[in-house]
């Protein structure tokens, strides 16, 4: 098991396949939710792409952008997705641990998938907002800092 870390500019196209393919695998087919995954934020400046990966194959992934608010930047943190053969492992909590260690004091922010609301408390995040529906799923604002 491997830990990568890179932003847009740095993964190769067999990287970028494979971490898109991750997404879309869960986030679309698993969680039949259809909806463009391909957000358009992934190349963003700040972006950072954090997975690990078992034999150049990632199996578990978040993603780190840049958000505006009205009182500074925060790092908002998404995407967080783990393959089906690498869950309970505890790799999706390694990840947000190294992506919190990078936000250092800075806010942090996320739409969790309501029911890891618990999830995301164990890493100090509270809820910021009232549940909303997202492409049909559940989420729940939070925020941390």
């Amino acid at each position: 098991m491997i830990f990568r870390t890179a932003s847009f500019q740095d993964l190769d196209a067999a990287t970028l396949y494979a971490l898109l393919k991750l997404r879309v695998d869960v986030f679309v087919v698993e969680q039949s939710c259809p909806y463009p995954e391909l957000d358009g934020r992934d190349g963003e400046p700040g972006t950072r792409h954090l997975w690990y990966e078992v034999d150049r194959k990632p199996v578990a992934y978040l993603r780190m952008l840049e958000d505006a608010e009205p009182g500074g930047p925060v790092c908002r943190i998404g995407r967080v997705v783990t393959a089906p053969e690498a869950r309970g492992d505890g790799l999706a909590g390694q990840l947000l641990t190294a992506a919190l260690a990078a936000v250092g004091d800075r806010p942090a922010v996320l739409d969790a998938q309501s029911h890891l609301a618990k999830f995301y408390a164990k890493y100090g995040f509270a809820a910021s907002g009232p549940e909303f529906l997202e492409d049909g799923i559940p989420h729940v604002p939070m925020r941390r800092g």
